[in-house]
């Protein structure tokens, strides 16, 4: 029943992290290499241009694979959750979660993807941190794919875009689910699926110079995306019928730039790319305007026989995505400034602020988007990533006075509540990220997102020690009142 009042009892409290960001240990425990262990650490003046600096080549890989140590790859060291994940643990615990998300990185598991047998060591593992978990009776909600794809499979069959991936990822999922079928209830099968078609290489495994057409390439990975996430879905209902597995979108909302029909038009046709990835996985079919997109694009997906069968069959209990910033459409989007953003640049927003990342600040973006996603596809909503990225000040008394995060924070959640109020149907909320961790796109420490400190620098200097940031009491005080105390 929908609390008309407020977040329901049982509601997910709790924040979010990814392995690749998180762990470190790329060389411990039996772990191949990841794509993540690739991206080397950026220096950037010009936000606008992240795409061109994320751009991966056959050279990009040689490169960052003849380099065998962590220097200059951040997402190789981590902030050393693989050592200190019981100390993490107890403060999320003091935090009061309810559930903590988290990945598993494939290439611990499979460290090649296709081994004949996984690797007992890496199992073992993420035994320990469940169990840890468990000790302090906190929900893991687990990401079977979070950019972490084993670097053997990219380069055997470039990646996603090999059909043979299914097979091996399919294989490692039930790997992991039948080990964990006791421990973990939530699963969400990709991160934020919608990547693979905006950054090929962190999505999909896609190096682009290997592919005659990027677009074409990525179009046909996410296809062998959608397929072994419905295979998935049906392996988990069969270990364990009491799972329940989720789809995870990068919500990018798109406003008209201006009442013109036609830049009307363009944010229609701009949020129905995006919403593609739900309606696959949600509804079990591609919508019908795809068919048009594809063939003014020169796309031709190559389905096998039973396909659309299983997509239909296999759908998802749950609709799990990130929400940080609302973009802007237009026909002609030359005549407006561009602002910069994560995975992508935008048209500014005139209404809205900007952090230094270039992200625009929208907090009823997040209500207009649950009431969206909630009227078209009547299934349970969790709000899986949302949090502020910046840079924090250790004062000389040792505290971080982050008062411009617990204003993002609260006015987001606030949001939340208003579309609770609304009559959305809403799981939880995991802020991104529960602790500092190695930026995704960028791999700076600087760019800081968590209400726990991690004393470490772009260069990974530092004593890695941990430190509640004011944002910390702020939001223990939330969790503490479900969602009422928000001063």
């Amino acid at each position: 029943m929908i609390n008309r009042q407020g977040f329901p009892e049982g509601f997910l409290w709790g924040g979010a992290i990814a392995a690749n960001q998180a762990e470190g240990g790329f060389d411990a425990g039996g772990k191949g290499w990841s794509t993540a262990d690739m991206v080397p650490y950026f220096e950037k003046k010009d936000y606008t241009n992240l795409r061109e600096l994320m751009h991966v080549t056959t050279a990009t890989v040689e490169k960052a694979m003849s380099h065998h140590s962590a220097e200059g790859y951040p997402k190789r060291y981590g902030i050393d959750f693989y050592h200190r994940f019981k100390e993490d643990i107890a403060l999320f615990a003091e935090l009061g979660f309810k559930t903590f998300r988290l990945s598993i990185n494939w290439p611990r598991i499979f460290p090649n993807g296709y081994d004949a047998e996984p690797n007992e060591e890496g199992l073992r593992f993420y035994d320990e941190v469940f169990d840890e978990l468990r000790k302090h009776n906190i929900e893991p909600l687990v990401t079977l794919s979070h950019y972490e794809m084993p670097m053997s499979l990219v380069l055997k069959y470039n990646g996603w875009a090999g059909r043979e991936v299914i097979g091996h990822f399919v294989r490692y999922a039930e790997t992991v689910m039948t080990r964990y079928k006791d421990k973990v209830k939530y699963w969400l099968t990709f991160n934020e699926i919608n990547t693979t078609i905006i950054e090929p290489f962190t999505g999909g495994g896609i190096i682009e110079d290997r592919v005659d057409n990027v677009m074409q390439a990525s179009y046909q990975a996410l296809h062998h995306q959608f397929v072994a996430s419905s295979l998935v879905t049906e392996k988990a209902r069969q270990i364990n019928p009491e799972f329940r597995i989720g789809c995870m979108l990068a919500r990018m909302i798109h406003y008209p730039a201006t009442s013109k029909p036609e830049d009307v038009l363009q944010a229609q046709i701009d949020n129905q790319l995006n919403l593609l990835h739900t309606d696959v996985q949600v509804r079990g079919s591609y919508p019908t305007f795809m068919a048009r997109y594809w063939a003014e694009h020169g796309i031709s997906i190559v389905m096998e026989p039973g396909d659309e069968e299983l997509l239909k069959k296999h759908t998802v209990d749950f609709i799990s995505f990130s929400y940080y910033t609302s973009l802007v459409s237009a026909v002609n989007p030359e005549e407006y400034g561009v602002t910069g953003g994560n995975l992508y640049s935008t048209i500014k927003n005139p209404n809205l602020e900007r952090t230094e990342w270039g992200w625009q600040l929208d907090p009823i973006g997040l209500r207009v988007v649950l009431k969206e996603l909630y009227d078209r596809y009547q299934l349970p909503l969790f709000v899986v990533e949302n949090g502020l990225g910046a840079k924090d000040t250790v004062e000389a008394d040792g505290s971080i006075n982050d008062d411009y995060r617990i204003d993002y924070l609260r006015k987001h959640i606030t949001q939340m509540k208003e579309a609770v109020m609304d009559g959305v149907d809403l799981m939880g909320y995991t802020n991104w990220g529960a602790i500092d961790i190695i930026s995704a796109s960028t791999s700076e420490m600087s760019k800081r997102y968590g209400v726990i400190y991690v004393d470490q620098d772009d260069n990974g200097q530092g004593t890695l020690n941990r430190y509640k940031k004011k944002s910390f009491g702020w939001y223990q005080k939330v969790i503490a009142s479900n969602g009422e105390d928000l001063a």
